[in-house]
């Protein structure tokens, strides 16, 4: 059994009216969702650390354990799909719900992605990307990180009808979501000058599948900060 089912049962005892009335919050399994949506993306520096080891057997236990995270966060996907058309009196529109759901799995896909990459090419790490490549996941993981501190927001969000200044509040902190991300790029634009810059010394396919995987780390800030746009959009539109 997926370590969900505690998850679950804290929704269903959650104090707010709308649990009680209609079943698990929405909201409350967002937020669990984040939560494990996270912990893919934190194993991203351990998977690296052991790809730049050279530490093989190390690499494909952190895949296996990522492949199980990104699992867990869909039994927490669908159990949210399958009580958003029971809930009644939500203070936004249930397609972007939907939509908030889908932007965080992506970080959680993408995790696997890269997992997957690392494992089935053995990538190694060339010796000129080897100072820019855990800044650069850090700075993406950093983006994740905040991403889900803004999700923790939704109780409140709810309480308050996504008006007045837990918004306020909480758009502020998107913008330093937006801050955040963007430092991302730039890590991702250093990283991706020095694979260029000596992409002759190293194996054209090995070139193509390091931008690749440059991209796909990137793409988990990328979707972090889609997080953030997506609830700005769900405060603005009140």
């Amino acid at each position: 059994m997926f370590p969900y089912q505690s998850l679950q049962d804290s929704a269903m005892k959650s104090t707010n009216p709308l649990s009680r009335l209609f079943g698990p919050n929405p909201f409350s399994l967002l937020k669990s969702h984040m939560r494990v949506v996270l912990r893919s993306a934190e194993e991203l520096p351990t998977l690296f650390e052991a790809v730049m080891d050279q530490r093989q057997d190390d690499v494909e236990v952190i895949q296996q354990r990522i492949f199980a995270i990104e699992a867990e966060a869909d039994v927490i996907k669908k159990e949210v799909r399958r009580h958003l058309p029971r809930t009644i009196l939500l203070p936004v529109n249930r397609a972007d719900l939907i939509e908030l759901l889908s932007m965080q799995d992506r970080i959680a896909n993408v995790a696997q992605d890269v997992a997957g990459l690392v494992v089935e090419r053995r990538m190694e790490v060339p010796d000129c990307l080897r100072d820019h490549l855990m800044p650069f996941v850090q700075d993406c993981l950093a983006v994740c990180r905040y991403a889900a501190t803004i999700i923790e927001e939704l109780d409140e969000l709810l309480e308050t009808g996504f008006s007045g200044p837990e918004a306020q509040t909480v758009s502020e902190m998107i913008d330093e979501l937006n801050r955040l991300e963007h430092a991302s790029d730039e890590s991702g634009m250093a990283i991706s000058r020095a694979l260029f810059r000596h992409e002759d010394a190293i194996k054209p396919v090995s070139v193509i599948f390091w931008h690749r995987l440059i991209e796909w780390i990137g793409d988990t800030a990328d979707n972090a900060e889609a997080v953030g746009e997506r609830l700005q959009l769900m405060i603005d539109t009140r």
